[in-house]
């Protein structure tokens, strides 16, 4: 095995439910054994880990008393609450036998939502990574509302990665990666071994996987490695039982799908990925077509006598998206200022303000926008 000085070092690992737990929703030890004994070899090779784990639900609902996997939401909540600890003291116990320690991380939406909660997080999991333990990361179903939903925690390890700056994420399931069709009704579908765009035919190409335990499919995973790749972070994709996937996976020997990240592509830094995945927009700024070639094209900035409208009752440091008069969305940004300031300064004639610029930085669907200094208006 190559050690993490000559390779990759921090490692984010997303397992899902069906790949932990036994046909019968309990909670596999032998599946857990097996991949926790695959996590100590990357660790004793000096990399950095962090496991994003399903199967709480899946783990807790038979506890519960029932028979099937839960379909209401308390219900789903409930047997989380019971599956958590359950999983952590699994991983918990496993780890410890072998020397290290593991940790646990519950997030909800709005942990990343909210920039100060998101740098909080980053900043615990940092200083976790840094004192060699592992932290194990999952969503927290217990309390949340509106997020128990179809591959919440493929999505979640993609922004884990981006969060921590990770240098690669594994996502490991129970399917072996992606194919140009789907296996299960195409005999001579092929295995996409190395991907380095998702374009439309492989979005086309994502199916749904065959788990009754897990809630991601195919395209919550394309999904994730689009967040992943845009954050400069290469993928992996494989099956999670396979004998020493994670290992092999590190090394670029396993079988499955590798989503390579171009050396040379120009990656969004931390505060954009926040921008472009993790925000939740509070309102909206209306430009017309021109301005929006400009800005697209030519890599313009907005002048504020640009902005056609502005919607919403957002605050200083916001994100607001920028929309054109179709209603389609050009980018997403940081405004300088209040709404209420935005639709005073829009009170000025058009030559007052034409050298008062919104400075728009755009990458991708990103923009940065600070409104200059009001001296002179």
């Amino acid at each position: 095995m190559i050690p993490a000085d000559d390779k990759n070092k921090r490692i984010v690992i997303k397992i899902g439910s069906s790949s932990l737990t036994s046909r019968h929703g309990e909670i596999s030890r032998r599946k857990l054994e097996k991949l926790s004994d695959e996590v100590v070899l990357l660790k004793d090779e000096g990399y950095e880990v962090v496991l994003v784990s399903s199967g709480a639900v899946a783990a807790g609902y038979r506890k519960l008393g029932l028979i099937d996997r839960p379909e209401s939401l308390p219900e789903k909540q409930a047997a989380a609450s019971i599956g958590q600890g359950l999983l952590m003291e699994a991983y918990s116990d496993l780890f410890i036998s072998h020397g290290y320690v593991a940790s646990q991380i519950l997030i909800t939406k709005s942990d990343f939502s909210d920039e100060y909660r998101y740098n909080n997080v980053r900043n615990t999991i940092n200083v976790l990574l840094e004192r060699g333990i592992i932290p194990i990361v999952n969503e927290n179903d217990t309390v949340t509302v509106d997020r128990l939903k179809f591959g919440d925690n493929d999505t979640l390890a993609a922004k884990v990665a981006g969060l921590v700056e990770a240098d690669q994420l594994i996502i490991l399931s129970d399917i072996d990666g992606l194919y140009d069709s789907d296996p299960n009704t195409n005999e001579n579908a092929k295995l996409l071994e190395k991907v380095y765009e998702i374009t439309d035919d492989i979005e086309n190409a994502a199916g749904d996987s065959g788990s009754e335990v897990g809630t991601g499919g195919m395209k919550s995973k394309i999904e994730a490695v689009k967040i992943a790749m845009a954050a400069g972070i290469s993928t992996f994709l494989g099956k999670a039982s396979i004998s020493n996937i994670l290992v092999d996976a590190v090394n670029e020997e396993a079988r499955g799908t590798y989503f390579i990240v171009n050396a040379e592509s120009k990656n969004l830094n931390r505060k954009k990925q926040w921008i472009a995945f993790n925000s939740g927009p509070e309102g909206e700024l209306l430009i017309d077509n021109l301005v929006k070639e400009a800005i697209t094209k030519q890599k313009r900035g907005i002048l504020l006598s640009d902005v056609l409208k502005s919607k919403g009752s957002f605050e200083k440091g916001s994100v607001i998206t920028i929309i054109d008069p179709e209603g389609e969305k050009v980018g997403l940004g940081v405004v300088n200022y209040s709404a209420n300031e935005l639709k005073n300064l829009c009170r000025y004639s058009a030559e007052s303000l034409k050298n008062k610029a919104i400075v728009v930085d755009i990458e991708g669907l990103v923009c940065e926008i600070e409104l200059n200094s009001l001296a002179g208006v």
